[in-house]
């Protein structure tokens, strides 16, 4: 990880309250930007979804990556799906609904949700570094069965930007293990997407009730403004020194 070049701490335009950050502190969290999820003939269509639903978090998730790797910033990308033998996928995972193809069984990317099968790998918009960390999760959250939290620890890492798919599924769930674990958890608006509006917008509103509960939400815009300050601002400040 090379060493930040913007100002060490920001604070960013949230709700339900602005959040200062150390961003030498502060990780990239991209749950599951998976071609299954994103692409035609993925699990996500298999299930009946619309998948272009998804593609409006694309671009603001790519000004971000490339923010945070121009900064120096922990990159960690996660990736839900299975062995080959399936043999961590709990049969009431497996079985449950009534998609046109269930996890395992061919598609046109390769076995749905398998590992090391095309479609379960990250879109190319999004593609990781070779040197970024990418965290293979066999559930919805990305602490539950992975090396996550160790991950985190090594760093020295306290606050996570979230973004990724789906907002009220894997990244709501991985919110609220981060939440657990004393992570503080700013989730990017713009930069979660979910098959149904809606539900998008009622994960976003869980995260930021009651205080923050779960942790804050904002914008893309936000969060880049925080990053990387005016320069105006910069020189002022040092001028009066």
């Amino acid at each position: 990880m090379a060493s930040p070049t913007s100002t060490s701490r920001g604070i960013v335009a949230a709700e339900p309250t602005p959040i200062e950050l150390d961003w030498t502190a502060t990780a990239l969290l991209i749950i599951d930007m998976q071609r299954d999820f994103m692409e035609p003939g993925g699990f996500g269509e298999t299930l009946g979804n619309d998948v272009s639903q998804l593609a409006g978090a694309v671009p603001p998730i790519a000004a971000l990556l490339k923010a945070a790797r121009a900064s120096g910033m922990l990159v960690i990308h996660t990736r839900e799906g299975h062995l080959p033998d399936l043999s961590d996928a709990p049969p009431a995972k497996v079985e449950r609904g009534a998609p046109s193809l269930r996890i395992g069984d061919p598609g046109p990317m390769g076995r749905i949700l398998i590992r090391g099968e095309a479609g379960h790998d990250i879109i190319p918009a999004l593609y990781p570094l070779d040197d970024e960390i990418v965290i293979d999760k066999p559930g919805k959250g990305a602490f539950y069965a992975t090396e996550l939290g160790d991950v985190l620890q090594t760093y020295g890492i306290e606050n996570l930007l979230v973004c990724g798919v789906t907002t009220e599924v894997c990244v709501n769930t991985t919110v609220r293990e981060g939440n657990d674990r004393g992570y503080r958890c700013v989730v990017i608006a713009d930069g979660c997407a979910s098959y149904f509006p809606e539900f998008h917008q009622a994960g976003l509103a869980m995260i930021k009730a009651q205080g923050g509960i779960f942790g804050w939400v904002a914008d893309s815009a936000a969060v880049l403004k925080a990053m990387t300050p005016d320069r105006s601002n910069r020189v002022a400040a040092g001028a009066s020194r």
